[in-house]
């Protein structure tokens, strides 16, 4: 799903450095001379990361004279396509960023082509700076399955979903803020009277499964998430929560809450009818927010989904130190200089969501709304991860089964039969 998430918010990927192969062999960092650090990540130059990433390889060239960071931006589907292939040979790169979960990263650690780093999370306190449904997504068993056993990648950063909300448009039509999900209804019921659509939405990935798996999750609490995502027990789709999820994502489609074209929308046309300012509302991740805030021609807000402790988010992708690291020593500098204030500060001052920065340091009044929001959910432990995470190819399932009930040419009850047939069949055997 990130890879939809990462052509939405950022701009198409360019080559911003040139990378040179390391000409020593072998696999352990002792086989170096200590005086290259090779490293890939593929976010925009402009984006939060990128930026603080920017000024992360700076300060770790100052702290460490005559060593050169080689950098390479690569592309999210180019890292995500040929990783297992790139870190088998003798071309991996020091340390690079890849996605997080049981398909990606875990499925990597499982194939022993990443670097445990539990002794260097441990010693360094990485594991203190991390909530635990930050850390969740860092640590993973002999099966690849996230939530447990050894470290093999660190975030430096967290997402999450919330709502973004047209202020002048709320103004306009005489609706407060709503604080709670009867206000939120009621507003939407208001604007639809008004002849406008509410709710920005893309049917055609991720934006309509986020609104329904939301909607399911204000019904739940962390065993139930535990269940779907980590295995820790069974997953029942016609339970409450997910019968709630899906039903009121039926009605609101008939009382007219999403446009009727948006069965066949991307997450772009979502996010431009919200830039564009004709929807009032869109429900999406913290990785809309750098877009938004240079886009944007009125004036916005957000705030979390009301009545709910449980949001979609996770800790952000992950540092990863590839097992034919040539120099681990100098990868786990690295990843200490990104968790440093200094660098937490400028992430979070740049539209990012930090994991260890310093509220007093944060002065833009929107970010410091961002990153409270994200104190108040990391707090409660209210992290809850992504639908499509927990079986290969579920996400086009969610697309296709929740294009249905938009289109109305299935029922709740159907939709629920076809996510439980598909999870079932991906799930590991309990």
């Amino acid at each position: 799903m990130l890879t939809a998430r990462r052509r939405a918010a950022t701009a198409a990927v360019i080559l911003t450095g040139s990378l040179l192969l390391a000409s020593c062999g072998g696999s352990d960092s002792g086989s170096s001379d200590g005086k290259t650090l090779r490293l890939w990540h593929y976010e925009g130059p402009t984006s939060a990361m990128g930026i603080a990433w920017k000024e992360a390889i700076k300060e770790f060239e100052d702290r460490h004279p005559g060593v050169k960071v080689e950098f390479e931006e690569k592309g999210f589907d180019q890292i995500q396509k040929t990783a297992p292939m790139v870190l088998n040979s003798s071309d991996a790169p020091d340390i690079m960023e890849y996605n997080k979960g049981n398909a990606t990263a875990g499925l990597l650690s499982k194939q022993g082509l990443l670097t445990d780093l539990t002794a260097e999370a441990t010693k360094r306190g990485w594991a203190k700076k991390l909530s635990p449904s930050v850390r969740t997504t860092s640590q993973y068993d002999t099966n690849g399955v996230m939530g447990s056993g050894n470290w093999y990648g660190v975030p430096d950063y967290a997402e999450y979903t919330l709502v973004y909300y047209n202020k002048d448009l709320f103004k306009k039509y005489g609706i407060a803020e709503p604080t709670t999900l009867g206000e939120l209804t009621a507003a939407m019921d208001k604007f639809v009277a008004e002849g406008v659509t509410p709710l920005a939405n893309g049917g055609a990935a991720y934006p309509a499964q986020q609104y329904l798996y939301q909607l399911a999750l204000s019904k739940a609490d962390r065993s139930w998430v535990d269940a779907y995502q980590l295995y820790k027990g069974r997953t029942d789709f016609h339970d409450a929560a997910w019968t709630y999820g899906a039903q009121t994502f039926a009605d609101w489609v008939k009382k007219g809450y999403f446009g009727k074209s948006s069965s066949g929308q991307n997450e772009e046309k979502a996010g431009t009818s919200f830039t564009s300012g004709k929807a009032p509302i869109f429900f999406s991740g913290t990785w809309w927010f750098g877009r938004f805030k240079a886009e944007s021609k009125f004036d916005w807000g957000t705030f979390l989904w009301p009545d709910s402790r449980l949001t979609l988010g996770s800790g952000g992708n992950l540092w990863v130190v590839p097992k034919g690291s040539k120099n681990k020593d100098l990868a786990y500098d690295f990843i200490d200089i990104t968790l440093s204030p200094k660098i937490q500060n400028l992430l979070g001052n740049s539209g990012g969501v930090p994991v260890a920065a310093d509220a007093a340091a944060i002065t833009d009044p929107q970010s410091k709304t961002l990153i409270e929001n994200f104190n108040t959910l990391s707090k409660n432990d209210g992290l809850a991860f992504y639908p499509d995470w927990p079986v290969p190819g579920f996400y086009d399932v969610l697309v296709s089964e929740t294009q249905k009930l938009l289109t109305g040419s299935d029922k709740p009850a159907g939709y629920l039969d076809s996510l439980q047939e598909a999870y079932d069949k991906g799930a590991p055997k309990q």
